[in-house]
């Protein structure tokens, strides 16, 4: 996974409405996640060296928009390499993640983002947007699986217009499971990748390309994955 959990600022998501409506925003618990990537901090980007498939992705979305457009990095992470990447094609970046370590990270790497310390659950209240196109690379794999649908909505709804949305997610068919990770215990929940279609093209976004990759980190506890990129469009 190349990009860190990116979601919460604290145990529990705040209150709020829209998009999270007719979740149980009571279940909602980070804590253990932004422990886990606290502890990990700069060795993140050592276990993760290539991240081409990302790397595309973000260049597929930077290419969409217009320059100084406002992009969200969802779980943001070190900041490397989306944001940095964003940044020097001249787009403002709004990077949010659960993490104080990796926000730190991200804003030495990128020192003219703007980092936030959010919950995605309650980024509807946070008054952020809209934005003219958001990333999200592995971090709604971090949330159990019937919290995507909603988190996408969410995103959905900070989009202007037919803006675009890139995401990545993990090929797998878990939801919430337990995983072994730099030395720590994160949880994470992955869709082969016809669910996954299906789900965001529920939550409203057109799919305009997709690419799969073999990934083996350089960690040797961390299993290899296969990776989905979904380049999308929002549909209003």
């Amino acid at each position: 996974m190349s990009s860190s959990a990116g979601l919460g600022a604290s145990g529990t998501a705040g209150s709020g409405a829209g998009a999270y409506d007719g979740f149980d925003r009571a279940s909602i618990d980070r804590t253990g996640q932004s422990e886990a990537f606290d502890a990990i901090g700069d060795r993140y980007d050592e276990a993760f060296p290539h991240k081409e498939g990302q790397i595309a992705g973000t260049a597929w979305l930077s290419q969409q928009l217009a320059p100084g457009s406002r992009v969200l990095d969802v779980g943001c992470g070190t900041g490397l390499p989306t944001a940095r990447q964003l940044a020097d094609a001249g787009h403002k970046v709004v990077g949010l993640d659960l993490s104080s370590s990796m926000l730190k990270l991200c804003r030495d790497n990128v020192p003219e983002s703007e980092c936030r310390k959010l919950d995605v659950a309650d980024l509807e209240s946070a008054g952020l947007g809209p934005f003219d196109g958001v990333a999200a690379f592995f971090s709604l794999l971090m949330l159990p699986r019937a919290e995507i649908p909603f988190a996408l909505r969410a995103l959905h709804g900070q989009l202007r217009d037919e803006g675009p949305l890139v995401l990545g997610m993990v090929e797998a068919d878990v939801t919430d499971f337990a995983i072994p990770f730099l030395g720590n215990a994160i949880r994470v929940s992955g869709y082969l990748r016809d669910e996954l279609r299906g789900v965001v093209q529920d939550a409203g976004f057109d799919i305009v390309e997709e690419d799969a990759r073999a990934y083996a980190p350089a960690s040797t506890d961390v299993p290899p994955e296969i990776q989905l990129f979904l380049h999308c469009r929002r549909r209003p």
